[in-house]
């Protein structure tokens, strides 16, 4: 369930508590903000076409998408501006008469594409590989991973895709696995788009629904794990760093050192350290992490060039650092930055992080000289 609040005081309803209309499923804490809604609330109009829609949860799915389609146009309006789709090859869909998007590593005039015509091809896999019996989690990352760069979407274009993925799939039953998946990608999509405080509401029913039907540990870590972050990014890092830490653990006794998953949990985990300033503590395990990452990731990985920009943003912010480590820190961010505008472009996220932490090593790094050069003086004087 994405819809967790009452419609009329937004009560905390979790999975089970209050009560449905018993024509559409809109939820309410109880009779009195039912009542409330359809005399008030203009339920009463309502009602009828969100039971024509599929239900509250489809009703709003629906909704969402349509919002977080416009948003993720209006975003990329001045990029998409004379391009066409390379799927329909219209510049306005032919239906919903939608604009343009593009937010993968796609340059030049490639991967400009209809939110639509994206959501269209991925469902159309899925459907195929169900149909056949084929294996479905190559064709599940088609949600979010662009067909001709092969790199993840990102930003407000992930978040439309994300309700678009929810909107195609939120009539499943609750333990079908494209349905858990669809509720993942909605998540993802959610957090890059800065809506954390709707990203907390949907992975905690994520893990509810996991827990309550007797999931595996790996889909349970890999929620947990979800969950942590949203949990930083929302201003709670202690019960963060407490969550990513258990998650690390449990990755590398469910899947050993050199896992992706478990290599992700370490990066997760030591940046939170990092921002809670127990530097020492997030450098013991990224430099324990970092050798195995190379050697199993390769040099142009996303999460490689993450630990590598992690590591040195470590040795720059602590307050203990030596003037070697400040050095190492930009020599670190400059290497990092050459590989991923390389591998990325310029516009991408990885690439303007990077940048930005470059800038502040490079501030951080001309103060310290500034200072050790001030000491040396008046030593000599």
């Amino acid at each position: 369930m994405i819809l967790t609040k009452c419609a009329v005081c937004a009560t905390d309803l979790g999975l089970s508590l209050g009560k449905k209309c018993g024509r559409c499923s809109t939820r309410y804490c109880g009779p009195e903000c039912q009542v409330q809604h359809w005399k008030d609330g203009g339920h009463d109009k309502l009602c009828k076409y969100i039971k024509k829609a599929g239900g509250a949860e489809q009703y709003n799915a629906n909704s969402k998408y349509s919002e977080a389609v416009a948003v993720a146009v209006e975003k990329c309006a001045d990029d998409t501006k004379g391009q066409t789709c390379f799927i329909c090859t219209q510049a306005l869909h032919w239906k919903t008469k939608e604009g343009l998007v593009r937010g993968c590593a796609c340059r030049g005039t490639a991967g400009f594409a209809h939110v639509s015509c994206l959501a269209e091809q991925a469902r159309i896999l899925f459907a195929e590989a169900e149909e056949n019996n084929k294996p479905r989690y190559p064709v599940v990352a088609r949600w979010q991973t662009c067909s001709l760069c092969e790199q993840e979407y990102h930003g407000v274009v992930r978040c439309a895709l994300g309700w678009a993925c929810w909107k195609t799939y939120v009539g499943r039953p609750e333990t079908v696995g494209i349905r858990l998946m669809a509720m993942s990608m909605l998540g993802n999509g959610l957090f890059l788009a800065d809506h954390h405080e709707e990203a907390l509401s949907l992975r905690e029913a994520e893990l509810a629904i996991l827990r309550r039907n007797g999931a595996s540990e790996h889909n349970i870590l890999a929620v947990q794990a979800n969950l942590a972050m949203t949990y930083e990014e929302l201003g709670r890092g202690e019960q963060a760093s407490q969550m990513e830490r258990d998650v690390y653990r449990g990755r590398l006794k469910l899947n050993g050192e050199e896992h992706e998953m478990t290599l992700r949990a370490a990066f997760n985990y030591a940046s939170t350290l990092a921002r809670l300033k127990r530097f020492a503590e997030a450098k013991s395990v990224m430099r324990r992490t970092m050798p195995v990452a190379r050697r199993v990731l390769g040099d142009s990985h996303d999460l490689w060039l993450k630990l590598r920009r992690a590591y040195a943003q470590t040795l720059y912010h602590d307050a203990s650092a030596t003037l070697a480590d400040v050095r190492e820190a930009v020599t670190t961010l400059e290497e990092t930055k050459r590989t991923a505008r390389r591998v990325f472009g310029d516009a991408h996220p990885t690439a303007e992080i990077t940048e930005l932490m470059l800038q502040k090593a490079r501030a951080a790094l001309a103060a310290r000289e500034r200072q050790d050069s001030e000491t040396s003086e008046s030593k000599i004087q």
